[in-house]
């Protein structure tokens, strides 16, 4: 196996001995003048066909999370009736780093799907649980329990299934509206948004999940709220754009967001502005 390209000193872009190109994770394989021949024995996981988005956001994952979604993906891959994307590693990674982050900031938030989601997707939960559990224990972080529910959506969300038409028309709908708000964004701040970008594949999925619990008439209450202001101080004109956003989802969809909601609105508006821009 040859790499070819570093995104970090365990992570490389590899050329296999079929001539497919792969990601491979092993110690050290990352380091170094490229290309150069990696030893198979080195190589402790490889992943085809990941979206190149999500290597972007990579370089900012802690290693360790990294390692420890991996094997995560490989304890619930044959625990579930279906295929798992080769991008869960590293979406299950952001997520879980952003859960950490959250908690040593004690920022706990609530997650008012959780019972549907246990409901629906009662393996993936079951998986989601043990998982939060493992995280606090090999992170030394405390996770509310029902932080099992965002976990539980990554697996289901790396699943490919045939989409009913309603499904297909509210998919649409979403999309509209994400491109609204990006829009709103790049208005606001005189910034084209990097459509490509790791930052911009992150900012639409916490977006979609804010679509569906809307659609579902719930939203996540208002906790946390030292961490907003907090925020405020920080970013004030982030607020001031997440405002406009928030009147548009209203006029569309009569919908009003708790500061809770708008917390993560101005998290994620600030992380394309910051990370994911282009001109």
């Amino acid at each position: 196996m040859q790499a070819i390209r570093s995104i970090n000193n365990n992570i490389a872009v590899c050329v296999d001995s079929a001539g497919q190109e792969c990601i491979a994770m092993g110690k050290g394989i990352g380091y170094g003048k490229m290309p150069h021949e990696v030893e198979l024995s080195k190589v402790t996981h490889t992943y085809y066909c990941v979206d190149e988005r999500q290597l972007e956001g990579v370089k900012d994952i802690p290693q360790e999370v990294l390692a420890f979604a991996a094997s995560a993906v490989d304890r619930v891959r044959g625990q579930l009736p279906y295929q798992l994307s080769p991008n869960l590693t590293f979406t299950l990674a952001d997520h879980i780093a952003f859960a950490i982050r959250r908690a040593e900031q004690g920022i706990q938030v609530r997650m008012p799907l959780a019972y549907d989601v246990e409901q629906s997707y009662p393996d993936e939960f079951r998986l989601g649980r043990q998982l939060v559990r493992r995280i606090c224990r090999e992170f030394g972080v405390t996770l509310r329990d029902d932080e099992a529910s965002g976990i539980a959506m990554s697996l289901v969300n790396a699943r490919a299934s045939a989409a009913t038409e309603e499904e297909l028309t509210r998919a649409r709908q979403d999309e509209d509206m994400l491109e609204d708000i990006t829009e709103i964004v790049e208005n606001h701040f005189g910034v084209t948004v990097d459509r490509a970008s790791f930052a911009f594949s992150r900012y639409a999925t916490h977006l979609h999940y804010l679509f569906a619990r809307i659609h579902s008439d719930e939203v996540l209450p208002a906790e946390g709220l030292s961490g907003y202001r907090g925020v405020d101080d920080q970013f004030p004109e982030g607020v001031v754009c997440v405002r406009k956003i928030c009147d548009h989802i209203h006029d569309a969809w009569g919908a009003d967001l708790t500061d809770e909601e708008r917390l993560y609105l101005v998290i994620h508006v600030s992380r394309i502005c910051i990370k994911g821009t282009g001109r």
